[in-house]
């Protein structure tokens, strides 16, 4: 080997990239969600009154600005790309993209989280940039099995205000996006998902609490019914007994006294 091939460089390994510093933002305010009771479905099942907690966080700095919104469900896990909202504000292109290239993956779905989820990230960017262009993409086909779940999806986009286009007559391929930030809409159901604040939150606790006390007073007073009338029933148990007993012995008396 020369000199000079040793003094050549070896191959260099590209450095793997950082991940950026806000990447998995712990949530700093915490809200309780209730989600109202509503009609079994045929598709999703039972929909009951829950309640879940809604983690929110967000950072600025001159280059970009992030909001992060997470739901948490009491005594269940969910993976770890579900239940959660990105949304990032780029100053330098003046672009807000919501959401990750995968989309937003819900649990409970058909419970009006998504919509809510996105709604907040609306009126958030919309009280700050405005004018900024909304930063659209293409949507998954692979995810999407039936027309019924494509129109939903549809329906779900174009009601927060973003435009849904086809490039094929198959309706495949399908682009969303909006012209800015102030052409969307940070609308939800209401009536299918609450904010609880803190005093209603305490106020519900305070009449579950009484309601529990109540009932617990009519079960004790029910189980005293059910001990009296149990010891009634062994007197008159013992009382039947008897009069059987005499009754039998009665009639063997008579017997004996017409056979003699």
């Amino acid at each position: 080997m020369t000199d000079t091939d040793a003094q050549q460089p070896a191959d260099e390994v590209p450095a793997a990239p950082q991940p950026h510093p806000w990447q998995d933002l712990p949530a700093e305010q915490l809200r309780l969600l209730r989600l109202a009771p509503l009609p079994t479905d045929r598709h999703t099942g039972a929909r009951p009154l829950r309640f879940v907690q809604l983690g929110r966080a967000e950072r600025h700095s001159p280059e970009q600005s992030l909001l992060r919104l997470s739901i948490d469900l009491p005594g269940q896990r969910v993976r770890r790309e579900q239940n959660v909202l990105e949304v990032w504000a780029d100053h330098r292109s003046r672009e807000v993209r919501f959401g990750a290239d995968k989309g937003l993956q819900i649990e409970p779905v058909n419970r009006g989280i998504g919509r809510f989820l996105m709604a907040q990230g609306i009126l958030w960017a919309r009280q700050r940039w405005p004018n900024y262009q909304v930063e659209g993409g293409a949507l998954a086909v692979k995810d999407i099995l039936t027309d019924d779940a494509r129109l939903r999806r549809d329906h779900f986009l174009r009601a927060l205000g973003f435009e849904v286009e086809y490039q094929d007559l198959l309706q495949l391929k399908a682009t969303y996006g909006a012209k800015s930030v102030s052409a969307l809409i940070g609308e939800w159901n209401r009536e299918r998902l609450q904010q609880v604040e803190p005093l209603e939150a305490g106020a519900m606790l305070q009449q579950a609490d009484q309601s529990l006390h109540e009932q617990e007073v009519k079960i004790g007073k029910l189980e005293r019914k059910i001990e009296l009338l149990k010891r009634e029933d062994s007197s008159l148990r013992f009382t039947i007994g008897c009069l059987v007993t005499l009754a039998l012995f009665q009639a063997g008396l008579l017997i004996w006294i017409a056979t003699r």
